[in-house]
């Protein structure tokens, strides 16, 4: 993918917006993406599986009085974009009118961000991915624990157009190398990281920090029902911020009442500022949103205070005001989404986050959370790969991986310490910049059966 691309794909939309103005919309967009993507899988230490795929999807959205249709797929040719087209015209004909009309983007300056795209994204051929993965492996190795994980490479070039003049286009890519080290005593330790491109990621550190969480997870020991302080660490923290984002810091949630993001209520410790941010280098940014929409910097919570949701155009246009650049792809039933959040670093070292705790837990990871009651953001999941019992301030012991069932917003609330570190966390479809936390009391209902 070439600069020359970015001009390609962007005459691609322009075409796809007069391609359905020609069969009869009133109005229309078009979002092209022509991508790459790279996957090399390994378990029990070898490669299992190097795939790789290259395709072009076109959608296109058409309005037409008052009513919407949605098509998409592969559109290489003009006969082929004309055929989309004229299926989007006919399924809006065929459709409820909106109430209120959809709102397609206009017009408007967008400035290019720096970090979306990275020269060596995608380009890594399975031999150059085999050897970051052996060294991976042998790194966890060291510690006695096996691998078994994945390597992925993405790239892409984005852009959307739309009647209303809005015309968009940038390159955007993606790498994220994921492990889970066992222990032949039966722990088991996860690590990730996440970049625009192979050079972000260190293959060895992630073996060895996987391979040392597992040797350490042997013989744990059962507990049952209780209630906790605990030092939750990155990975554990990208899921409460991520699920909060998704449940809560919407536009649509805020309008439909089932947020509890009201602006200027407390919904957090006093330590607790985070962002929600497309626009910086180190969030995977991207300049525009799925709706053509300049991205913005959004302040969601600063020092434990609500300040702000985030909003699309549909959103937006209902409260009176601008989008933020938080689109997704339409058909979305979901509404706008904070996809690059980041919770504002403290002073504390891991050690002065376990110190004041006299028995409690250390936990590196949630697995399969989901909500129970979205407005309480009450969630309940599971630990996963790394789960400690702490005593007199120091990691003693593994403990047997916990079901909880706890309202993340009582978990905010609750945070006594942040630590002045932070890893950066792939929480699909997005990222989050997390640091460790101390939080006064968590709630855990029982042991889980794996």
């Amino acid at each position: 993918m070439t600069p020359e691309s970015v001009a390609r794909i962007r005459d691609l939309a322009e075409a796809g917006v007069t391609a359905l103005r020609k069969a009869g919309a009133d109005d229309g967009e078009a979002r092209v993406e022509e991508s790459h993507a790279a996957l090399t899988r390994f378990a029990n230490g070898a490669i299992h599986q190097n795939v790789a795929a290259d395709g072009t999807e076109v959608g296109l959205r058409a309005l037409v009085d008052g009513r919407m249709g949605i098509a998409s797929g592969d559109a290489s040719t003009p006969e082929r974009l004309a055929e989309l087209a004229d299926r989007a015209v006919r399924l809006a004909r065929l459709a409820p009118r909106l109430e209120p009309p959809a709102v397609l983007a206009g017009a408007r300056e967008i400035a290019p961000v720096e970090g979306a795209w990275s020269e060596g994204a995608g380009t890594s051929d399975p031999e150059a991915r085999a050897d970051g993965v052996s060294r991976l492996v042998a790194a966890g190795a060291a510690h006695g624990a096996v691998g078994f994980g994945s390597w992925e490479e993405d790239r892409a070039t984005v852009a959307i157009a739309t009647t209303n003049g809005c015309s968009a286009a940038e390159r955007r890519s993606r790498t994220r190398v994921l492990t889970v080290m066992r222990h032949p005593d039966g722990g088991t330790g996860y690590a990730e990281a996440v970049g625009s491109g192979p050079g972000a990621i260190d293959p060895g550190s992630l073996g060895d920090e996987a391979g040392r969480w597992a040797a350490r997870g042997g013989g744990a020991t059962d507990l049952g029902p209780c209630d906790l302080p605990v030092v939750l660490g990155p990975y554990a923290v990208a899921d409460l911020i991520f699920t909060l984002g998704l449940l809560g810091f919407s536009g649509l949630a805020l309008e439909e009442g089932r947020s509890f993001a009201v602006p200027g209520t407390t919904i957090g410790a006093p330590g607790v500022t985070i962002v929600d941010d497309a626009r910086d280098p180190g969030l995977l940014p991207a300049s525009f949103d799925d709706e053509g929409s300049p991205t913005e910097r959004v302040t969601l919570v600063e020092r434990g205070v609500c300040r702000a949701v985030v909003h699309d155009l549909g959103t937006a246009s209902r409260a009176g005001r601008a989008s933020t650049g938080h689109g997704l792809p339409a058909p979305n039933p979901w509404g706008p989404v904070p996809r690059h959040l980041a919770m504002s670093a403290g002073e504390a070292a891991e050690a002065d986050l376990l110190r004041p705790i006299r028995r409690g837990l250390y936990i590196r990871r949630f697995h399969y959370t989901n909500p129970v009651h979205p407005r309480l953001a009450l969630v309940t999941g599971m630990t996963r790969d790394g789960c400690f019992l702490v005593e007199d301030g120091a990691i003693t012991r593994p403990v047997r991986d916990l079901r909880f069932t706890q309202s993340y917003l009582d978990a905010l609330v609750g945070i006594e310490a942040i630590g002045r570190e932070r890893r950066l966390v792939a929480m699909d479809p997005g990222v989050v910049l997390a640091p460790a936390v101390r939080i006064g009391s968590f709630r855990f209902t029982g042991a889980t059966e794996a």
